[in-house]
């Protein structure tokens, strides 16, 4: 019998999303309720015909759009087929056996995946009402941790820290010590956060900053993310990276909507505006929803057996809610924001099992 080697057989598959039976609705995958940018569309229609070429390795015109749009050196940013990519090659690069990758309570759990793929051990550090603590994190950091790993806005929670709480984290580590701070939700939060504060993290050598085209450009088919790297971090990152990791159309794509920076403020403003409304409605059920920076929301629930059943109810009338047991919320089921009618079909849901 031919055998995995013994760390990969030892690992869990990557928990995906139950995406249901067909005809049913996903709130489940954080993806845009609404399409990309047409120019972005249009432009990678338009490029089909060079399908029988491999895709540029070094991203040209999609790092020039992200330098344009952020005032940031193009040769300092680093595209991956979304930040998954990115995220992986980080921690191959600069986490081995014996290693520590710091995370906390309820960040992206893709990270604890990434590490065991390579031996590293993965460890929490306490988040406080479901948000950050940079003093727990500071707290857990020992001799073996190699990479701080912070989502903000988080996910699944949807909690926000300031950016002081970043520069304050930075400056709290030990100078070996690698902090990568994955912001795929950042566009929903950048009004609150000032982003040029956390990439001038990356001037100082020992960060990384992760960002993605899935979420308020509505690119998550095109598998375009990128980062923001330290010369010498992006080096050893580059050698593990797929060289043709995006396709011709989803760079296309993926640089034109970088600069419709227009559209992608009003599909934020749509998405926020249904969010809010449909976040009010479920305290208004006594639910607890806390305030959300990104385009979904996360509902506690008052027990684990309610949250079942609102699950429950919601698989029958077609709706699927992401379930949060595998971070340890079984009380809460996260609900990416889809367009209004469909939110509001959820709320009469919910309203209907609580009664």
């Amino acid at each position: 019998m031919i055998r995995a080697v013994p760390h990969v057989a030892a690992m869990a598959p990557y928990a995906l999303a139950d995406l249901g039976r067909a005809g049913t609705v996903s709130l489940a995958q954080n993806e845009s309720a609404f399409p990309p940018s047409p120019a972005a569309l249009a432009v990678g229609r338009a490029v089909l015909d060079q399908m029988p070429l491999y895709p540029d390795p070094e991203w040209p015109d999609l790092r020039a759009a992200v330098a344009e749009v952020h005032g940031l050196d193009p040769a300092k940013v680093l595209c991956g087929a979304g930040s998954m990519e990115l995220i992986t090659c980080l921690i191959r690069a600069f986490a081995g056996p014996g290693d520590r990758v710091l995370g906390t309570d309820y960040s992206y759990a893709f990270a604890a995946s990434a590490a065991a793929q390579v031996q590293a051990e993965y460890v929490k550090a306490q988040e406080r009402d479901l948000t950050v603590s940079v003093d727990d994190i500071l707290d857990a950091v020992t001799p073996e941790t190699r990479i701080v790993f912070v989502c903000n806005p988080g996910n699944p929670t949807g909690t926000l820290i300031p950016n002081c709480e970043l520069l304050r984290l930075r400056a709290g580590l030990p100078a070996d010590v690698l902090l990568a701070v994955d912001q795929a939700y950042a566009e929903f939060a950048d009004a609150e956060n000032n982003p040029g504060e956390i990439f001038a993290l990356a001037e100082r050598g020992d960060t990384v900053v992760l960002r993605t085209l899935s979420k308020a450009f509505g690119l998550a088919g095109a598998r375009a993310g990128w980062g923001f790297f330290p010369p010498d971090i992006a080096g050893e990152v580059r050698k593990l990276l797929n060289p043709n990791n995006i396709s011709i159309p989803s760079q296309a794509m993926a640089a034109t909507a970088m600069r419709d920076q227009a559209h992608m403020r009003n599909v934020v403003a749509k998405t926020a505006a249904i969010r809010d409304r449909f976040a009010d409605g479920c305290r208004a059920l006594g639910l607890d929803v806390p305030r959300c920076h990104t385009n979904f929301v996360l509902i506690r629930f008052a027990s684990a057996e309610q949250a079942r059943a609102a699950d429950a109810a919601l698989r029958v009338e077609k709706l699927l809610m992401r379930g949060m047991g595998g971070y340890g919320l079984q009380d809460c089921l996260r609900a990416t924001i889809c367009t209004r009618d469909v939110m509001d079909r959820a709320l009469a849901v919910l309203k209907g099992v609580l009664g």
